[in-house]
């Protein structure tokens, strides 16, 4: 009898013991994933999409009419296709490798994989590198949109400064799972400032930049531009640039709930942007000719100027966000892959996730305010960094999974895509180099103009 009664209460006991939360996921990269500790398998295809779209999406797109101004019409419209095909095959070939590899979390991992620790090393400091100037960049962008719209009511560097401190403390959110609110809203204020100057253009009279007269405003676009080589390759990079965000579909494929779900979701990403931006670059270089503004937002005169940037400045905020969580997670995983403390709550977990951010944070607030000549320097990084990590690498990386496989017995589809792979690897490598050319021509024709910049500034930024 005493043997059963101690039965019963040991299975008593047993099934009264708390038990381990049972895992989300198990993730090849970040390990067994629990309800204890951040979901870093959270993001859907829909909220995928958002983040591509913020990651590619911005106030860059306001630099395109200018290209056109230089390019011509008609060959703007062509490279800006040409740049986007080449730009959507890389990023179908990071998911395509994300499922191949599903211990890829970044560049750098892809690296590793094709050229061992050196090419993990190199491809890891330079995205680093990349997304510093890029949040700089954010910083400053967003420091001009509170100059304009508050006529300038403080110190730009005061400004610079507040867009640090809002920006780290909502890219300091653990997860994408989590931002992707931000990405949501972050576009639609891009988006209606951009369709708000677009259709500014068309309904005024003449552009702000534009002499004034009595008689009828007639704008004087070209089909065909006839630019110098320096000024034709500044051109295309500023193309490049605009869909540069290519590095962070790495890390937006390693935290979506279904990676097979990924393409969808590039879909719909590139073919958006591709269409605002030939749309909206078509429209306002049309109407203002030579005297579009770069950013155009200037074009449609000083209230619609400011309007615009007001309702942007979430947008801002936001694209400055994203691109300081990437290379804050970038080190944080590295850091402490295959520890515990990855997918916890603990101490470590905390300290370690907000010193990446603040790191990064500060890197980017010094370097943007710190450098006279950032905005030559930011033409200079995208060039050679930008360029270097959305082409050349999903290249070698469709070569590093199909060369061997295939190549005893090749069919006519895959010696078209590997002499489309090299194709991009070369032309990749060219952009590169002739990008990299003609941002030092930039740079060495700004120091020789006094131009009156320097570090810390508390000079309007929203005049230029």
């Amino acid at each position: 009898m005493s043997e059963i009664v101690e039965e019963v209460v040991r299975n008593s006991t047993e099934k009264s013991e708390p038990m381990d939360p049972p895992p989300i996921a198990e993730d090849a990269v970040f390990g067994e994933i629990t309800e204890e500790g951040p979901n870093y398998r959270d993001v859907g295809w829909l909220g995928t999409v958002a983040l591509m779209m913020k990651t590619q999406f911005g106030l860059g797109v306001l630099s395109i009419p200018q290209v056109f101004n230089t390019l011509g019409l008609i060959p703007g419209i062509v490279c800006l296709c040409v740049i986007a095909s080449m730009c959507t095959w890389s990023t179908y070939i990071i998911g395509q490798f994300k499922l191949q590899h599903p211990e890829v979390y970044g560049i750098d991992d892809a690296g590793e994989l094709m050229f061992g620790r050196i090419g993990r090393e190199v491809f890891g400091v330079s995205v680093c590198i990349y997304w510093i100037f890029c949040a700089g960049s954010g910083l400053l962008s967003t420091s001009t949109g509170l100059n304009a719209v508050s006529s300038h009511g403080a110190c730009t560097t005061v400004f610079v400064a507040v867009a640090a401190i809002v920006s780290f403390g909502l890219a300091s959110i653990r997860t994408l799972g989590k931002i992707k609110w931000t990405a949501w809203v972050g576009l639609g204020c891009i988006f209606t400032a951009v369709i708000m100057v677009t259709i500014a253009v068309g309904l005024q009279d003449r552009p702000s930049a534009a002499p004034k007269g009595n008689g009828a405003w007639v704008s004087d676009y070209k089909l065909v531009g006839s630019p110098s080589f320096t000024q034709a390759i500044s051109a295309v990079s500023s193309l490049v640039y605009s869909y540069s965000g290519t590095p962070g579909f790495f890390p937006i494929a390693a935290e979506m709930r279904d990676p097979s779900l990924y393409t969808r979701a590039l879909i719909i990403c590139q073919g958006s942007v591709t269409a605002i931006y030939n749309a909206s670059g078509t429209v306002i270089y049309y109407y203002c000719g030579s005297y579009v503004s770069s950013p155009a937002l200037g074009s449609a005169g000083a209230l619609i100027k400011k309007v615009s940037y007001g309702i942007s400045l979430p947008g801002l905020i936001v694209s400055t966000i994203v691109v300081l969580h990437f290379p804050s997670k970038y080190i944080f995983v590295r850091i402490l892959r295959g520890s515990k403390h990855l997918t916890s709550n603990s101490v470590i977990h905390w300290v370690t996730w907000l010193s990446c951010t603040l790191a990064i944070t500060i890197a980017s607030y010094l370097i943007a305010s710190g450098i006279p000549i950032f905005g030559d320097l930011v033409s200079l990084i995208g060039a050679l960094l930008g360029t270097f990590m959305s082409f050349q690498p999903m290249g070698c990386m469709w070569l590093y999974d199909n060369w061997k496989r295939d190549r005893e017995q090749p069919t006519a589809k895959w010696m078209l895509l590997a002499a489309w792979s090299i194709a991009v690897v070369a032309l990749g490598s060219f952009l590169m180099v002739a990008g990299t050319y003609g941002s030092i021509t930039s740079i060495i024709a700004s120091s020789k103009a006094a131009s009156g910049a320097s570090a810390w500034s508390c000079a309007d930024n929203s005049n230029s």
